[in-house]
């Protein structure tokens, strides 16, 4: 190789690097502003997981940006906000009220932290009644309803569906537990199995009417399983612990494994289904050039949350169901699939239009996961440290 060629393809590298770090810069000054903005935190205990969660945010963003692949970082981010969110949830709910199990007492205090997969089952009677059906505060306290609600709405304008591979606390499990095999052993799920998180949802709302309770959460939610769960005081909350354990094994562990997809997300959910039909008035979607497009499926086959099929790929467009995880977009052999900006030509510069989207989705990623990354290594240091993770 000419020496005049190397010196073009460094010069090349080296504009590519210093545009990479001017790219990442803003989320550098927002992150810092995020984290010590309020004040430096006191104590080693409090410094040492505020640098560490700092660090790791702007690597992993900053990596995105250098590649040019989604996927693999916002996964990372992901999946350790899930597994964080677990212990930081635990050790919360053990300060405020002593201890995992919900009572009444708990419930007729408010002391239920809300959950985003409640929402679905709340607008109706909250319509009709003007109740919410859900024992937790409205304002104050630890994951209260305005707050939650606010998140959502403003994660639904910018991301859609995309809340739920760039914000929902849960999902990074059966996301990470669908990585662990190279190759699925169970390779073909049929499509109606796709319509039955729309069926779900259909039943837990009618019935959450109709009770004025969230049906979802007291007999079905998997997470129930590594999250607070009431205590067995009868055959009937026998029963929902069993639902809720089978299902979190199955749904959450075993067939993410077996067939390398998000079973839960993609096949059960009925908060994804709701939230699936915002990708309507989401500004960005996943499309594909079908100029380009060779029609090879490996889209298909990758994709994790069953988006992508032979009819919407001819169709040129992700199917309803579309989190904009970004897997396609990292695996076509043909660049053929992009971010896009609705009402842009498809010939925008698909670059562009993937800065903008993962810029906000990234930074909801950090504004919901962050502070539970954060207080996980806390509360793993806690342990190290004192021998509890309670303070």
């Amino acid at each position: 190789m000419s020496e005049s060629l190397l010196e073009a393809l460094d010069t090349k590298t080296q504009r590519r690097l210093t545009s990479t770090i001017l790219l990442t810069l803003p989320m550098v000054l927002l992150t810092a502003f995020m984290y010590v903005g309020g004040g430096m935190p006191h104590g080693w205990r409090a410094t040492v997981p505020m640098i560490l969660t700092y660090v790791f945010v702007n690597v992993l963003f900053f990596q995105m940006l250098r590649t040019g692949r989604t996927d693999k970082y916002r996964a990372a981010f992901f999946i350790t906000m899930a597994i964080t969110f677990i212990i930081s949830f635990m050790t919360n709910l053990i300060e405020m009220r002593g201890s995992l199990v919900l009572s009444a007492a708990d419930m007729a205090k408010g002391e239920t932290p809300f959950c985003h997969m409640v929402i679905p089952m709340t607008i109706i009677p909250a319509a009709l009644t003007r109740t919410i059906i859900f024992p937790g505060r409205i304002l104050g306290g630890f994951a209260d309803v305005a707050t939650m609600f606010t998140l959502w709405i403003g994660a639904t304008l910018a991301l859609g569906r995309g809340f739920c591979s760039w914000g929902c606390f849960y999902g990074g499990l059966d996301d990470g537990f669908s990585r662990l095999r190279k190759k699925p052993l169970i390779k073909k799920i049929s499509e109606r199995w796709t319509y039955l998180p729309y069926a779900v949802l259909v039943a837990i709302v009618l019935l959450s009417a109709l009770t004025l309770s969230p049906t979802y959460c007291a007999w079905l939610c998997p997470y129930k399983a590594v999250t607070e769960f009431a205590a067995i005081t009868s055959s009937t909350v026998v029963v929902q612990t069993i639902l809720f354990y089978a299902l979190f094994i199955g749904l959450v562990i075993v067939l993410p494994i077996l067939t390398k997809k998000r079973t839960q997300c993609g096949l059960f959910c009925p908060f994804g289904a709701f939230q699936s039909f915002s990708n309507k008035i989401n500004p960005f979607e996943i499309r594909i050039n079908r100029d380009v497009c060779k029609d090879c499926q490996v889209c298909a086959q990758k994709c994790p949350t069953f988006s992508l099929d032979r009819n919407s790929i001819e169709n040129g467009r992700t199917r309803l169901s579309c989190m904009k995880c970004g897997r396609c977009v990292d695996t076509c052999p043909k660049g053929a699939i992009a971010y896009h900006v609705k009402g842009t030509p498809l010939t925008f510069n698909s670059q562009r239009a993937r800065l903008l989207f993962i810029y906000p989705a990234f930074l909801f990623l950090v504004v919901f996961g962050g502070g539970m990354i954060r207080d996980g290594i806390y509360r793993i240091l806690l342990l190290i440290s004192t021998g509890s993770m309670i303070r």
